[in-house]
C-alpha cells in the first residue's frame, strides 16, 4: 500500500508540474515576458504544494496508526491481560502482531489474542485505506490551491527557492540530530558501563572475557572486561592491511595520474574501483577459504607455525579491500595539481620521476595523507574479513601469525541473539563503540587539519 501511495503521489506531483507551467502561459496569455518568474518556477511551486503537504500526512499516519490500533486492541482485550507485567504483555503482543500477519505465534495462544489479532489486522488494513485517501485528498487539496494563486504578479521563483532553503535546512539538520542521537545513545549506554566496571579496568586491562554466567558457581561468572586485547588486534590488522593498501594504492593512483595512456586508464580506474564494490562478506570468503589456508601450507613447508584464523590473511585481504579508497582519492588529488607546476619542473631539466617525487607528491601530500586516514578509519571498522579470517580469540599478542579479534567483531558479538540491556556483557558493546567512534572522529580531525595546514601552500 506505501509503494501505491508513493507512485500515486509521483503521478500528481509530475501532474501538478504540468498544469502550474500551462495555468501560467495561459494566466499571461502565452507572454511568458510578462510573468514575475518562469513559467516553469510556477510548476515547481504547484509541485511543492501536492508534494510537501502530502508526504508531512503521510509520514505521520504511519507514525501515529500503528500506536492508536495497538492501543484500541489492548483496550479490547480482557481485564486479566491488561494488568500482565510489561514483559508479559510485550509477549502477547509479540503474538498478535504474528498473527495479523500470518506467521506462526506461540504455542496454543488465547482464544482472545487470536481475535485481537485478527482484529489488528482488519483495524491496520481499514487504516491503509483511509491513509490512501487522505493522502491523495492532502494532494488534491494542495493541487487546487496553488493553482489558484497562480497570476502574472505572483513571485513563484522566491516561493520556490525558499522553500527549498527550508527543505535543505531541515535535512541537514536530520542528520546532525542523528549524530548527536548516536553519540548520546553511546554515551548514556557506556556511562551504566562504566557503573558496574571500573573506567581504568576496562581501558588498562588485559584480559578480555566479557561472559557472564548465570550462577556463581559457573566458569566465567565474574567476567573480565580488559580491553587492551582488542584494542591491540584492531591496531594490529589495521597496520598490516595499511602496509598493502597504501603502497599500492598510492602507486597506482601515481601510474594511472603520470604515466599511464588514457586508453589504458579509462579501463583500469574502473576495473581497480570494482574492488570498493565487492560485499565484504566475499572477501571474508576469500580470505578464509584461499588466502589464510596458502599462508598457512606456506608456512608449513618453512616451518614456520601459522594458524589457521590470523592477522596476516585478515590484514592483507582487508588491505586489498581498502586499495580503491587509497588509489581513487589520491589519483583525484594528483590530478587536482595545477599543471603549471609540473611545466616549470620540466623546464628546469627534470625528469617525470623527479618531478613526481619533488613536485607533485608534495602538492598533493595533504589529500594523500586525507585518503589514508580515511582508509584507516575504513579499516577500523570493518568487521566481516575479521570475522571469518582473524577468529574470535581475544590474544594480547603483536605477532601477525597469530589469531586476534577487533573491537567491531567483539561488539557483534556481544549483541548477537536476544540481549537484556542491563548486564555488564552487553554495554560493553557501547562502551567499546564510543571508544571505535572517538577513534575515527580523532582520525577524521587529524586529516582535516592536514589538509587545512598545507593546502594554503599550493593554492
Amino acid at each position: 500500500m506505501s509503494l501505491i501511495i508513493i507512485l500515486a503521489l509521483v503521478g500528481l506531483v509530475m501532474v501538478g508540474y504540468w498544469t502550474g507551467r500551462s495555468r501560467a502561459y495561459v494566466v499571461c496569455g502565452n507572454q511568458p515576458h510578462t510573468l514575475h518568474s518562469l513559467p516553469s518556477y510556477y510548476g515547481a511551486f504547484v509541485a511543492l504544494a501536492i508534494g510537501i503537504p502530502a508526504l508531512v500526512m503521510f509520514a505521520l499516519w504511519l507514525i501515529i496508526q500503528p500506536q492508536i490500533v495497538e492501543a484500541v486492541v489492548l483496550g479490547g482485550l480482557p481485564q486479566e491481560i491488561q494488568d500482565l507485567p510489561d514483559d508479559r504483555l510485550g509477549l502477547i503482543l509479540n503474538d498478535i502482531y504474528n498473527i495479523a500477519s500470518g506467521n506462526i505465534a506461540s504455542i496454543d495462544p488465547d482464544p482472545a489474542v487470536v481475535v485481537a489479532g485478527e482484529r489488528y489486522a482488519s483495524l491496520m488494513t481499514t487504516g491503509s485505506y483511509l491513509m490512501t485517501a487522505a493522502v491523495i485528498a492532502v494532494a488534491l487539496i494542495g493541487l487546487v490551491i496553488a493553482r489558484s494563486r497562480i497570476a502574472t504578479d505572483m513571485r513563484a521563483r522566491n516561493t520556490v527557492e525558499r522553500t527549498i532553503d527550508v527543505l535543505l535546512l531541515i535535512a541537514s539538520m536530520i542528520a546532525i540530530m542523528t549524530t548527536i542521537g548516536i553519540v548520546l545513545s553511546l554515551i548514556f549506554e557506556t556511562i551504566r558501563f562504566f557503573g558496574k566496571v571500573p573506567f581504568f579496568e576496562f581501558l588498562f586491562g588485559t584480559e578480555w572475557s566479557p561472559q557472564i554466567a548465570l550462577r556463581a558457581d559457573q566458569a566465567g561468572s565474574s567476567g573480565a572486561f580488559g580491553a587492551i586485547p582488542i584494542f591491540a588486534g584492531t591496531m594490529l590488522i589495521t597496520f598490516i592491511a595499511m602496509c598493502v593498501a597504501v603502497p599500492i594504492g598510492l602507486f597506482a593512483a601515481i601510474y594511472m595520474a603520470e604515466y599511464a595512456g588514457k586508453r589504458f586508464r579509462a579501463w583500469a580506474k574502473p576495473v581497480l574501483e570494482i574492488l570498493a564494490g565487492i560485499p565484504t562478506v566475499v572477501y571474508g570468503f576469500f580470505a578464509a577459504l584461499t588466502v589464510a589456508p596458502f599462508f598457512r601450507d606456506g608456512g608449513d613447508l618453512i616451518g614456520i607455525a601459522i594458524s589457521s584464523e590470523s592477522a596476516l590473511a585478515a590484514g592483507v585481504v582487508m588491505g586489498i579491500m581498502i586499495i580503491p579508497f587509497v588509489s581513487s582519492l589520491s589519483d583525484d588529488v594528483i590530478n587536482a595539481v595545477p599543471q603549471s607546476l609540473r611545466d616549470g619542473a620540466y623546464a628546469l631539466g627534470a625528469t617525470r620521476s623527479e618531478t613526481v617525487r619533488q613536485v607533485i607528491l608534495p602538492a598533493a601530500l595533504p589529500g594523500v595523507v586525507g585518503a589514508v586516514l580515511l582508509a584507516i578509519s575504513r579499516a577500523i571498522g570493518e568487521t566481516m574479513i575479521v570475522v571469518m579470517a582473524a577468529g574470535l580469540a581475544a590474544n594480547l599478542t603483536a605477532n601477525p601469525l597469530e589469531a586476534v579479534t577487533t573491537v567491531t567483531v567483539q561488539i557483534v558479538t556481544l549483541l548477537v541473539g536476544d540481549q537484556e540491556f542491563d548486564s555488564a556483557k552487553t554495554l560493553a558493546a557501547f562502551a567499546l563503540g564510543l571508544v571505535l567512534f572517538v577513534v575515527t572522529l580523532c582520525l577524521n580531525i587529524i586529516a582535516l587539519h592536514v589538509v587545512r595546514k598545507y593546502r594554503e601552500q599550493y593554492d
